[in-house]
């Protein structure tokens, strides 16, 4: 048949009522459409249905596994900043009592020093300035974590802690988190050869486990006044308990 016969009969058939007639071209690029976003619909639902359960678990890890946001909240009131303060200095406090036996115990004494001064200015701030303390801060309390984690242990491989200087400025909370695991292993192992050490340790476990759900809690609820001091608290009696192990 053609073209112009098609077209005649095309022309006859839509002068019957219902009938609808499209050129062969256009109903072939629609039909074409639907199966090309069919296809890609399926193909996106397959992909995401065999996606490796390490990247989905990874894709939704908590806030604090993620790149450094700098969140500037808390210190709602004048009250709240004054009590989030005074619960910085302990820190420092600890820092000078640490013990300096050699360069890596005063490099963590120095730290310690230096976690107080660092929160102690961030919950004074505020204005533009609030989020660079922030992560002076963020980045401070890993440094500490970093520098304690190497006293207790001189043999940590050198490709984890370039890895962990590399990831500071970016995780510090991650680099937080893999420390002090290793800190909390190498405390329990020296708890159970030395039982001097032990009542230290049951408050460093009592302690930490304070410190991990105010953390948690203080993301989930930062409207809450002097959650984030508890946590501080908490946190400065779980280092003093790790200042037994440089003893």
């Amino acid at each position: 048949m053609s073209p112009q016969t098609a077209l005649r009969h095309s022309k006859a058939l839509e002068g019957l009522h219902g009938v609808q007639v499209f050129p062969h071209s256009q109903s072939a690029l629609e039909e074409n459409n639907k199966q090309g976003s069919f296809q890609s619909s399926h193909d996106k639902s397959f992909i995401t249905a065999n996606q490796p359960l390490l990247i989905q678990v990874w894709q939704q890890r908590p806030a604090c596994l993620r790149p450094i946001r700098c969140c500037t909240q808390g210190d709602h009131n004048l009250v709240e900043t004054v009590a989030n303060v005074l619960t910085s200095l302990p820190f420092i406090v600890l820092g000078i009592q640490a013990p300096r036996k050699n360069f890596n115990t005063t490099l963590y004494a120095n730290s310690l020093i230096g976690v107080g001064v660092a929160s102690t200015l961030y919950h004074s701030s505020r204005g533009k300035l609030r989020k660079y303390l922030r992560w002076v801060d963020y980045t401070m309390i890993a440094t500490a974590t970093v520098c304690l984690s190497r006293a207790i242990r001189n043999e940590n491989p050198k490709l984890l802690m370039a890895a962990s200087a590399f990831l500071l400025p970016v995780q510090p909370l991650m680099v937080s988190a893999v420390h002090t695991g290793m800190m909390e292993v190498a405390f329990a192992k020296r708890a159970v050869n030395d039982p001097e050490l032990r009542k230290a340790h049951d408050v460093h476990k009592m302690s930490s486990l304070l410190g991990a759900a105010l953390f948690i809690a203080d993301d989930m609820f930062p409207g809450t006044p002097f959650l984030h001091s508890a946590w501080h608290l908490a946190a400065a009696v779980g280092a003093g308990t790790c200042n037994k192990l440089l003893d």
